[in-house]
């Protein structure tokens, strides 16, 4: 097997665990943020999750390139400028579904909740290890 593929494995063994143990995890207050590993261009997530009260109230997520400039409106751009549309298009894709990530997570408080956008999966994964290493420091 590649060896992605058996990281992916997993990494959603490992999101379903810690999914369906949700119900009986405690959380201490506090803003925790986690940190993904690497993708094969150097770039990472930070998955940013609020707990109040021990429940989870807000989830931001961030993907960060590898010369350390956030994933945002200008990714997929070269010097400012759309050289290539498709690979903008891509790009863009990805930003999108970094928030739909947050914003399903906030929403259903599982991982396993979360809904892969085609085309991002790279993202999916960081913001599952993100997010499971923040939630593993706000554990009790």
């Amino acid at each position: 097997m590649k060896k992605t593929a058996i990281i992916l494995i997993v990494l959603f063994a490992l999101a379903a665990a810690l999914s369906s143990a949700c119900g009986g995890v405690s959380y201490k207050d506090g803003v925790f943020t986690g940190k993904s590993g690497e993708d094969d261009d150097g770039a990472y997530g930070e998955a940013t999750v609020t707990v109040e009260e021990g429940e989870i109230t807000d989830c931001q997520f961030v993907t960060w390139q590898k010369d350390g400039s956030v994933k945002d409106g200008d990714y997929g751009k070269v010097n400012g400028e759309i050289s290539n549309q498709d690979f903008y298009d891509k790009a863009q894709l990805a930003v999108k579904a970094m928030a739909q990530y947050a914003e399903q997570f906030k929403q259903t408080r599982k991982l396993s909740g979360i809904d892969t956008v085609s085309g991002a999966t790279v993202s999916y994964d960081q913001f599952i290890e993100a997010t499971q290493n923040a939630l593993a420091q706000a554990r009790k």
